[in-house]
């Protein structure tokens, strides 16, 4: 069932549940009353990453308090992607580009990557958490991924689960049409590793080379950005072994 995208949706943290109202945030409470000029009686859509999302109902019970109500479920929960993104951090502005892009694309999961010639540095989860919230209000996207701590790539290697293949972007791949590779894939649990501005040092490109659950692919005849590489790689392999086919 797709989206309703006519009408204005929110992430809560609270239990929904028909019948059952939830007081609203300060932040909502503002957005919706003296930025959307919403009134007693309109309706949102909420969704909490767990209970589905709901059609609710405003109400104040005070001048300076907003409850939901939800009325009923317009769409239930879903299995939440399993798709990994692993990233070495960009400066601030394209890594908010970079993380809403990446949860519109599917990511389950957020993964940074420490590595050798990384440009950004994560200063805040909660900046993370609040854009990849941001995306799936906006693209009706239902579970928020999992945001995880940082890593070095050495440490992260070395304690992988092999059965999660890595598909790895290599600026040095001496082909330059990924589809190929990716359909002698087997696995269908995921990860995709997108390295910094800089690329891969040589030391780090041998070292996933070598390992037998990392798997490169080149991104065309073109050279990319880190973020927009991100996307690219993202929509090829949805398309070619992921949720798009």
């Amino acid at each position: 069932m797709r989206a309703n995208y006519r009408m204005q949706r929110l992430f809560i943290r609270d239990a929904l549940a028909a019948g059952t109202a939830v007081e609203a945030s300060k932040d909502h409470f503002h957005y919706l009353t003296n930025v959307l000029r919403m009134a007693e009686g309109d309706a949102v859509l909420l969704f909490n990453g767990c209970d589905g999302e709901w059609h609710a109902t405003l109400s104040f019970p005070t001048r300076k308090r907003l409850l939901f109500t939800p009325v009923e479920q317009t769409r239930p929960q879903p299995e939440p992607s399993d798709l990994h993104y692993l990233f070495a951090p960009l400066k601030v502005g394209r890594l908010d580009y970079l993380v809403q892009k990446a949860v519109e694309m599917g990511a389950g999961v957020l993964q940074p990557v420490m590595t050798q010639h990384v440009q950004g540095k994560i200063t805040s989860l909660e900046r993370l958490e609040a854009n990849a919230v941001e995306a799936a209000e906006q693209c009706g996207i239902l579970s928020i991924p999992q945001v995880a701590a940082p890593r070095k790539l050495e440490d992260l290697l070395a304690d992988w689960p092999h059965e999660r293949r890595i598909v790895f972007c290599d600026e040095g791949h001496g082909s330059q049409n990924p589809l190929p590779v990716l359909q002698k894939i087997e696995e269908r649990r995921l990860a995709l590793l997108v390295g910094p501005e800089g690329g891969f040092s040589d030391g780090e490109r041998t070292l996933l080379r070598s390992l037998d659950f990392v798997t490169p692919i080149p991104l065309g005849p073109r050279i990319l950005r880190a973020d927009t590489a991100a996307v690219a790689a993202m929509a090829i392999i949805q398309a070619a072994i992921g949720d798009w086919r």
